[in-house]
C-alpha cells in the first residue's frame, strides 16, 4: 500500500511538472540557444531550450527557470519498473531516498566551493552498485530547485543505465564518438523534470581507447562549460576491471568511489585509490551498509 501511494504521488508530481513546462511555452518567450558554428547539431546546447540561468549579481533579481526539452528524445518511464529496480529517489516518500539526499548534500558542499560540476562514479570491482548509485544520485539532484543534471553512461562494455530505467537503447555515446551521430539524437529526456541522460547503443571491446579519446575529452569539456547550473554524472567502469576509469579520470572534476561493505578488502581499496588522481577523489559511498544514516556516506 505504501509503495502504491509513493508511485501515485510520483506520477502526480511528474504530470504537474509536465503541465508547467507546456504552460511555460505559451506564457514565456524561451530563448533559443545559439547554433553550433560547425554543424548546428552536435552542440549540447541544441538539446535544451531554456531561459539561461543567471550568474553574478543578476542572481539576486532573476528567478531561475527550468529548461524545456524540445529537441531531446522524449521517452516515458514506467514507474513500476523503476520501483522494482530500486530507483528509490523517484519516489518522494521512500525512506531510502534520504541516504541519497545526504550524499547529494555532501557532494554539493564539496563541489560548490571549487565550482566543480563533473562527477565520475566508479567502484573498485564489478557488482558493488555504482550504476544504481549513479542513477539514484542523478534523480536526487534533479529534485533540487535551481539546477539540472545529465547522466551519461560511460560503461561502454555494459550500458546498464537504460536497463535500470527500462528504456530503449538504440543509440549511445559510441554512436557519437565513432559514427559522428548528432549529440541531440543520443540525448534522452525520460519525462523526469530537469534530468537528461545518454545510455544505449552498441557495446565495444575498445572501450578504453574511446573513453580516453580526444573527441571524448572535447565532449566532456563542452558539456561542462555549456551550462553553469548543470551537474554531469558519469557512470564509469570499475577501476580494477580495466583501463577505462584510469583513462577517463583526468577529464572530470571529481571522483566518487562505491565500495560494498564486507566484500571489498582494504588492500583492494588502497590499490584502486593509487590508480586515480588523489586531488580529484571526493569520497566513498559505502553500499549495502548496516551503519546508521549519519555514518552511511563519506
Amino acid at each position: 500500500m505504501h509503495l502504491k501511494k509513493s508511485i501515485e504521488k510520483a506520477k502526480q508530481q511528474r504530470e504537474a511538472a509536465q503541465r508547467t513546462a507546456v504552460a511555460d511555452l505559451f506564457t514565456q518567450e524561451k530563448a533559443e540557444s545559439p547554433v553550433s558554428k560547425d554543424t548546428g547539431t552536435d552542440s549540447p546546447e541544441n538539446t535544451e531550450v531554456a531561459e539561461a540561468s543567471s550568474t553574478g549579481a543578476e542572481n539576486n533579481f532573476r528567478k531561475w527557470t527550468p529548461p524545456v526539452y524540445r529537441q531531446s528524445r522524449s521517452i516515458e518511464v514506467d514507474l513500476n519498473k523503476l520501483s522494482q529496480n530500486r530507483l528509490v529517489c523517484m519516489f518522494p516518500d521512500a525512506p531510502e531516498a534520504e541516504y541519497y539526499k545526504v550524499l547529494r548534500a555532501n557532494i554539493q558542499r564539496r563541489t560548490r566551493l571549487k565550482k566543480w560540476n563533473t562527477i565520475m562514479i566508479t567502484s573498485v570491482q564489478p557488482g558493488e552498485g555504482k550504476t544504481l548509485t549513479a542513477i539514484n544520485l542523478a534523480l536526487s539532484f534533479a529534485r533540487e530547485l535551481n539546477h539540472t543534471v545529465m547522466l551519461v553512461d560511460c560503461d561502454l562494455r555494459r550500458q546498464s543505465i537504460r536497463r535500470y530505467l527500462n528504456l530503449p537503447g538504440d543509440k549511445g555515446i559510441i554512436d557519437y564518438l565513432e559514427n559522428d551521430c548528432a549529440l541531440k539524437d543520443i540525448i534522452v529526456w525520460p519525462n523526469i523534470d530537469k534530468l537528461t541522460l545518454i545510455s544505449g547503443g552498441r557495446i565495444t571491446a575498445n572501450s578504453s581507447e574511446l573513453i580516453g579519446s580526444p573527441k571524448m575529452r572535447a565532449l566532456v569539456e563542452e558539456m561542462k562549460n555549456r551550462y553553469g547550473d548543470r551537474y554531469l554524472i558519469f557512470d564509469v567502469p570499475p577501476i580494477m576491471s580495466g583501463a577505462d576509469a584510469i583513462a577517463f579520470a583526468p577529464m572530470v572534476d571529481c571522483i566518487v568511489m562505491v565500495v560494498e561493505e564486507g566484500r571489498t578488502s582494504v588492500a583492494e581499496v588502497k590499490k584502486a585509490l593509487e590508480m586515480i588522481p588523489a586531488e580529484k577523489f571526493l569520497g566513498f559511498v559505502l553500499n549495502r551498509s548496516t551503519a546508521p544514516m549519519s555514518r552511511y556516506y563519506y
